[in-house]
């Protein structure tokens, strides 16, 4: 009696698979990521084949220029209108990996056909997958730019074996999900994987890397996950992470682990990196839609399991809304300063208090010149995420140009309300849009005896609200009150 193979494509083994994804179920994407590796980073003329390879495509450009014209990726520049252009303003490298990511998505996408459960098993694992790419972007962001793109597409296709194997649908899906489904535990079913497969997603992931070209950091990560390099640590970690995270009953324990593996890695406390990964989920949402792969937004990991202390703060932030009453109560402690001559730190943080609290902005800072006046730092920063401002806020005014040199130079505090305006673009940097909300900002120098000493600094960079000119004129009216104090208790002294 002939009996039936339960599994028909046991014996066919990886690069089966390997060859059948790259030239029957994805032939367009392998062609994509294979014209894409192969143009040299320094050749001029891959900016005009990166054009010709996508605009026959109206989808992938309208997704292209989406996601480059994206909070993600704009950084408070001029929108772009054409591929050409995104590539000469964001670089080749970030507008290369913004067309595999659009194209790869779309791809895995497209095919109607699934099941059910294999559909749900695509969209969880590209959530995921989706997820850790942000996760070990951000880990890497005291990095350049070229690597954080190089390990934010790793991340991604770090799991691609396995998204594209069940992408395909039809009948091989099925047998595979059918096994799995049977199995107890994780263990038996990577069994039921290489038993099927002939070897394991991850060595399927492998294959596709080596056959499309996709680059030494997704195959070194994939190849040697414990490598001990920042890049591959990064991509390890915030696909573990992620992957963790997306489980039906989550297993605390390890999760806390490698959240605490990553905190370790970045020098940062457990409770900050949970803060960043709450924020860079929120980030993660606002590119899946960029990007047309709003499906994914629901499978995206739940932060509600980053517990208790820092998911506590976040429940309870609020928006700061201008508040009349503080802006009096405020003033009235700042004319007390200037009567009794209260000290620098006194009168500046009275001044800081009742800008955040009174005139609800995210954060403000007191930002003081160094000893050779060429450089502007942080002192004192109330707000949300002080801490990181005080890091990363630093800005050069050795150029004697610029809307931050203007205002020391000038001795005039300055309302850049559109920071992309024509009245503005000159006077700020890309660095400088980085760090500054896309709404605007304000700023006024403190002076004393004559000579400015520093800056005071507000915005809403969190929020992203606008600055009206009612609460600009309440700014300066604080920032011209401290410098009052200050010069009172100079001449008292």
């Amino acid at each position: 009696m002939k009996t039936t193979n339960p599994h028909p494509h046991q014996s066919k083994g990886v690069d089966y698979w390997t060859q059948r994804i790259s030239e029957q179920e994805m032939p367009a994407l392998c062609s994509t990521v294979k014209s894409l590796e192969k143009l040299a980073k320094d050749d001029v003329s891959s900016l005009a084949i990166l054009g010709r390879s996508v605009m026959h495509d109206n989808a992938l450009t309208s997704k292209i220029l989406k996601v480059a014209n994206s909070a993600i990726y704009s950084k408070g520049i001029t929108q772009v209108t054409t591929v050409s252009r995104a590539a000469v303003v964001l670089g080749f490298d970030t507008i290369r990996n913004i067309c595999i990511t659009a194209k790869l998505l779309s791809s895995l996408l497209e095919n109607k056909g699934l099941s059910e459960n294999v559909y749900q098993r695509l969209i969880k694992l590209m959530a995921s997958s989706f997820q850790a790419a942000m996760l070990s972007k951000m880990m890497l962001k005291e990095h350049g730019e070229e690597l954080q793109e190089e390990v934010f597409v790793a991340a991604l296709l770090y799991q691609l074996g396995e998204s594209a194997f069940w992408s395909m649908g039809g009948e091989p899906t099925e047998q595979l999900d059918r096994l799995l489904n049977e199995c107890e535990d994780d263990k038996a079913q990577k069994a039921a994987v290489r038993h099927y497969l002939g070897g394991s997603f991850n060595q399927l992931s492998m294959g596709i890397a080596r056959s499309w070209g996709l680059g030494e950091v997704l195959l070194k990560s994939l190849s040697h996950p414990d490598e001990r390099t920042p890049e591959i640590r990064a991509i390890f970690l915030a696909n573990k992470i992620s992957e963790l995270m997306a489980e039906p009953n989550v297993d605390l324990a390890a999760l806390n682990l490698r959240i605490t593996q990553a905190a370790e890695m970045l020098d940062v406390e457990v409770d900050e990196f949970k803060g960043r990964m709450i924020r860079c989920t929120k980030a993660t949402a606002k590119l899946a839609d960029a990007y047309g792969a709003k499906v994914l937004v629901d499978f995206l990991p739940k932060t509600e399991l980053l517990t208790l202390d820092y998911q506590v703060a976040e429940v309870e932030q609020f928006v700061r809304e201008p508040n009349q009453l503080i802006q009096l109560k405020k003033l009235r402690e700042l004319t007390n300063c200037a009567v009794e001559q209260a000290d620098f730190n006194r009168v500046l943080t009275v001044t800081l208090e009742g800008i955040l609290e009174g005139l609800g902005v995210d954060r403000c800072a007191l930002m003081l010149l160094s000893p050779n006046r060429k450089r502007l730092q942080p002192r004192l920063v109330l707000g949300e995420e002080s801490e990181q401002m005080k890091q990363d806020f630093m800005v050069d005014v050795s150029q004697k140009s610029g809307v931050f040199a203007d205002a020391i130079s000038l001795k005039c505090p300055m309302f850049v309300d559109d920071p992309n305006s024509s009245k503005w673009r000159m006077y700020i940097d890309d660095e400088l849009r980085g760090l500054t909300s896309h709404h605007g900002f304000m700023l006024a120098p403190v002076v004393v005896d004559s000579k400015v000493i520093g800056v005071i600094f507000a915005d809403r960079l969190q929020t992203e609200r606008v600055i009206t000119a009612i609460e600009y004129d309440g700014f300066t009216h604080f920032a011209q009150l401290a410098n009052v104090c200050l010069g009172a208790a100079l001449h008292a002294h």
